[in-house]
């Protein structure tokens, strides 16, 4: 019988570890060496002599960023790229800033939940549930609301007023990435088989051609 309960306690570690987002920390910290040309799960660790104090810090959050594009959002995002010191430690930030009437698009973070607060003004917000039921969960959000973002769902905000809006977001991920949905889907590198997309969407080639056109023109530039 205790053989058996150390096996499972030994399955529910290991279990643990594999579903874990980020790798966890071994030490205080493990600043991100970007000179370095090893290859892991990750970045590999500075050496600790050669840490400094900047190197867990960021500045111009309060800089908002420039929302004249198509969709009338920007995102500025504090990853691991920007504050080295983030490596292994499963977090990052970004300050969302809308035009009146901007969007987020939907969108995927494929390694991070989000959890987001607005600052300024309201947005609409939602998530999509994934197959079958593809159920919305959705609905605006004031200042000082906070909203949460499942991990790996699609998800967006929409700045439905006349003034401008700000949001913060953190993730839990230090590097969460992001897959908006129509640009993968039609701005991908070699576009997909304007075949597979008629029949996926329903519509006809010409729709689809203009489509991909719009979103390779974007991807160009």
């Amino acid at each position: 019988m205790a053989s058996r309960i150390l096996l499972l306690a030994f399955l529910v570690l290991v279990c643990s570890h594999a579903i874990a987002s980020d790798p966890s920390p071994l030490q205080d910290f493990c600043v991100a060496d970007k000179m370095s040309h090893v290859f892991v799960n990750g970045l590999a660790c500075k050496n600790p002599k050669d840490v400094k104090v900047d190197d867990f810090f960021f500045s111009g959050l309060d800089t908002p960023g420039d929302t004249a594009n198509k969709v009338g959002s920007n995102v500025t995002l504090v990853n691991v790229e920007k504050i080295p010191g983030l490596n292994t430690l499963g977090i990052s930030l970004a300050r969302i800033d809308f035009a009146p009437y901007g969007s987020n698009p939907p969108h995927i973070h494929p390694r991070a939940t989000e959890i987001l607060t607005v600052l300024e003004r309201s947005l609409y917000v939602g998530f999509v549930t994934s197959n079958l039921d593809n159920r919305i969960f959705a609905k605006v959000i004031n200042e000082g609301d906070v909203f949460v973002f499942p991990q790996g769902l699609i998800h967006f905000q929409f700045n439905h007023g006349t003034k401008n809006a700000v949001a913060i977001a953190a993730l839990s991920s230090q590097n969460p990435g992001v897959i908006t949905v129509a640009n993968a889907v039609f701005g991908s590198k070699p576009p997909i088989s304007r075949d597979v997309l008629a029949k996926a969407f329903q519509v006809d080639m010409k729709t689809i051609d203009w489509l991909q056109a719009q979103f390779w023109m974007d991807n160009n530039n």
